[in-house]
């Protein structure tokens, strides 16, 4: 499950890099942002090294190497070659995850497990990355707001998305079973949807009404908390999907 939850981050924090413009964004963003990326991609190998597939680890280093190597370019002036490395990465994590994903055991059916894992990604990734942007206005008050709101966009869109997935596999999972009060799937439920999808929905409103009036500081404070209710949430799906087959 760590790897899976590293591996789903990462991509998140790719699609993050990739919507926002370089050149209305210190580089500093981009070269943090690859460095966790390096490190997630470590940790999911190191967590998981005997279970994954031979591509999976080839997918993994790769993803590492070119971490590593657009780091580096990011730490260059004009950052040579910085924007395809970011690219590159994100195919090699893009990759790893997939085949994560279909390697899964269970009775899952495959389609389930990529738009999951996908729409998963994307909610983690969009709110961490949304939080560290923020918290760069600190050091950078002068830099333009439109790439936080292309975030917090972005966060609204995967959490709409997360909760249509969610609200058919509730409908699926429901249509095929009695369900009783003492199911605990059906006691997990209020939480992951609580804490997961109507929480970060409220807290990226809140978010966005901040940064409408360049209250970045602000924006980064209720940020980091909705990336704590969605890390939570996003744990608590993966467990119910465990437990249920669905994305819940």
């Amino acid at each position: 499950m760590l790897a899976l939850f590293c591996l789903r981050l990462a991509f998140g924090l790719f699609v993050g890099m990739l919507v926002l413009p370089a050149s209305r964004v210190n580089p500093r963003f981009f070269r943090t942002h690859l460095l966790i990326l390096l490190g997630l991609a470590a940790v999911a190998a190191a967590s998981a090294w005997e279970t994954l597939g031979a591509e999976v680890r080839w997918a993994l280093g790769t993803a590492m190497l070119l971490a590593f190597a657009g780091s580096f370019s990011w730490s260059l002036e004009d950052a040579p070659g910085g924007r395809a490395l970011i690219l590159m990465t994100g195919v090699a994590l893009g990759t790893a995850l997939t085949l994560s994903l279909r390697q899964t055991p269970g009775p899952t059916a495959s389609a389930w497990l990529l738009a999951d894992g996908f729409t998963g990604a994307l909610v983690l990734g969009m709110a961490l990355s949304a939080m560290l942007l923020g918290h760069l206005y600190l050091i950078a008050p002068g830099m333009a707001l439109a790439p936080l709101f292309r975030l917090l966009g972005g966060l609204a869109l995967a959490l709409a998305a997360r909760t249509i997935l969610a609200g058919l596999a509730l409908t699926l999972w429901a249509s095929e079973r009695s369900l009783r009060l003492t199911d605990l799937a059906l006691l997990w439920l209020p939480v992951r949807w609580g804490l997961g999808l109507l929480a970060p929905a409220v807290l990226t409103g809140m978010a966005w009404q901040s940064a409408r009036i360049r209250s970045t500081q602000s924006a980064t404070g209720i940020l980091y908390i909705a990336v704590v209710f969605c890390f939570l949430g996003e744990l608590m799906g993966l467990l119910l999907l465990n437990e249920t087959g669905y994305p819940l």
